[in-house]
């Protein structure tokens, strides 16, 4: 697998630029597709990337050392000439002793090469551990996804000695094999621009006037050279918790998968299911009323007897309906009184219905309402209404003291 892509680097000023780009993808498998990329006679304008997930940082150390391990492993067996090979470990020994950072006063110094002469200014000698693993060609690490880094300060409690210990390990790595080391993040557009600026600076000696980033936890940015044990030992003095000899998988620990607990579905019963069982539960309940209380019982299709408790008024519109339907003087308990009224009534309705057209005389013997006696020719005045009222009061009291007693008579009436 391989990926070509060309630079043109006119907008910075520099040359037109051209390089190839092979990716092997993370997978072990396409090891074998090195020898198309990298041949022994162009292994001096080769540069080696590895990336680094830091969503996952866990796998961060383990895919550094196996990646190491398989160029190490390849270069091995390219079989070149071991003069060349010296050669091109020494020049990344020069790189990194020469390495003086852009702005620092050093910069300002004159060459360290005296022109006058072939002899080269003293250099300061490499760390105990710094690139005890000279691959030849130079390296670059790059940890990209660094925008994760909130999320796993949220989700996985993150802290920032955590985020430290991490750091110190990668550059540790990057110190022995003499690489230099960006956090990218393509979301947030972190150090992209830096690292194209990079690789055109180590593969076609472009100029390059960038200083180190190691303020910013998520924009680091440590160049082949600026590193060593004493600034590395920075990031140890914030471990309360961790140390830095620490086993990195047993700092570092992947978080434990959440199992998915599948929850039952709950499906929605059918609407009329639900309405038939409602309607039953309603079915089961006694019946609720404001006031009196009302009879559960079935009743009978062909009409039911008339209840105790009818108004005086519905009793009074059917004697007025009927015309001349008589009551009965002898009802008892609760109907006395509303027998009382409806013949009162019932009398008045006689007594118009008797009278004539003219003069209001009645025309034979007169019709009588029960207990009442009239002569012919009588007329109804308000000396009768006044009696029929008294009577009505006298029978109301009667009535509640002794609930049996039948209505007497009315008293004959003398025209």
């Amino acid at each position: 697998m391989s990926l070509g892509y060309g630079h043109d680097c006119d907008r910075h000023n520099y040359d037109h630029a051209r390089c190839n780009a092979w990716v092997l993808d993370g997978d072990l498998y396409h090891k074998g597709l090195q020898k198309f990329a990298m041949l022994p006679e162009n292994l001096a304008d080769s540069l080696a990337v590895f990336v680094v997930d830091l969503s996952r940082p866990w796998l961060a150390m383990d895919s550094l050392q196996k990646w190491a391990s398989v160029v190490r492993d390849y270069l091995d067996r390219l079989r070149v000439p071991p003069e060349t090979m010296r050669e091109l470990e020494l020049r990344l020994v020069k790189q990194f002793q020469e390495y003086v950072e852009p702005g620092s006063d050093v910069e300002a110094l004159p060459q360290r090469r005296n022109p006058d002469s072939e002899e080269e200014c003293v250099v300061l000698p490499l760390g105990d551990n710094t690139l005890t693993h000279n691959l030849g060609i130079p390296l670059v690490v790059v940890c990209t996804k660094c925008d994760a880094i909130s999320t796993l300060e949220k989700e996985h409690e993150y802290r920032d000695e955590h985020l430290d210990f991490i750091q110190s390990h990668i550059r540790r790595f990057c110190l022995q094999y003499g690489a230099a080391l960006l956090y990218t993040s393509m979301k947030e557009n972190k150090n992209l621009d830096v690292l194209y600026k990079y690789l055109i600076h180590r593969l076609y000696g472009f100029p390059f006037h960038l200083p180190a980033q190691v303020v910013e936890k998520d924009s680091v940015f440590i160049p082949s050279g600026w590193d060593n044990e004493k600034k590395i030992a920075i990031l140890h003095e914030n471990f309360q918790t961790v140390k830095a000899d620490d086993n990195f998988e047993d700092v570092i620990v992947k978080p434990a998968v959440r199992k998915f607990v599948h929850e039952k579905e709950i499906q929605a019963e059918d609407d009329q299911a639900f309405l038939v069982k409602l309607q039953t539960l309603l079915a089961k309940q006694p019946p609720v009323t404001t006031g009196r209380p009302v009879d559960a019982s079935n009743r009978a299709p062909t009409g039911s007897p008339r209840t105790t408790n009818r108004s005086a008024t519905a009793n009074v519109a059917n004697v007025m309906q009927s015309g001349t339907k008589k009551i009965d003087h002898n009802m008892k308990g609760g109907q006395t009184s509303e027998g009382v009224l409806a013949n009162f009534f019932n009398s008045l309705l006689t007594k118009k219905a008797a009278s004539p057209a003219t003069g209001g005389q009645s025309t034979g013997g007169g019709s009588t309402t029960p207990g009442t006696v009239r002569k012919s020719g009588s007329k109804p005045g308000l000396s009768d209404v006044q009696a029929e009222l008294d009577r009505i009061s006298s029978k109301s009291d009667l009535d509640s003291s002794a609930p049996n007693a039948t209505t007497p008579p009315a008293e004959n009436d003398e025209s």
